[in-house]
């Protein structure tokens, strides 16, 4: 396994994990919600850098013929993208803790909190896709981190030798 895949992985583990948790305001309250979901934003930053290369070469090849699902994922991942600006945007707008920590004071419109809310439900949709459309990748890196290979046999053959017994 690479050592960018096994980054992949537990920053993709992590991301998930963290936005999972984020989505609970209830349960964590509004600052670690917002502190959290900031972080999140510079994750899936880093997530992006990591897979550029892919998003380079499927954009050039968008229009031509790509193998099955790409096109999808594709689609997919920018709408993910899109809806968690939204959700970042919005998020700052209707901030408690973290737009207030920088001393800016926004005004409460509650139009934000319902793009808020609504990007949120869009980007969970999505985000269940985009973990079924990887989940094979998933499965695979796990189980090459976490079942060990087995040594490959050691085939002995016969040790021929030049010298003759009898001499």
């Amino acid at each position: 396994m690479s050592k960018q895949n096994l980054t992949k992985l537990f920053l993709d583990l992590g991301t998930f994990v963290a936005l999972l948790i984020a989505s609970a305001p209830h349960f964590t309250g509004d600052a670690i919600h917002e502190w959290l979901s900031l972080a999140l934003g510079g994750a899936i930053i880093v997530h992006l850098l990591l897979n550029w290369n892919w998003i380079v070469q499927i954009t050039a090849r968008l229009f031509a013929k790509v193998a099955k699902g790409q096109r999808f994922n594709y689609i997919l991942n920018w709408g993910l993208f899109a809806s968690g600006i939204m959700i970042m945007l919005s998020g700052l707008m209707i901030s408690k803790t973290v737009v207030p920590f920088f001393g800016i004071s926004l005004p409460e419109n509650m139009s934000w909190k319902q793009l808020h809310e609504l990007s949120t439900n869009i980007t969970m949709i999505l985000m269940g896709l985009h973990v079924a459309t990887h989940w094979s990748w998933i499965t695979n890196m796990l189980k090459r981190m976490l079942v060990p290979r087995a040594a490959a046999p050691v085939i002995s053959a016969p040790v021929l030798s030049m010298h003759r017994k009898d001499a």
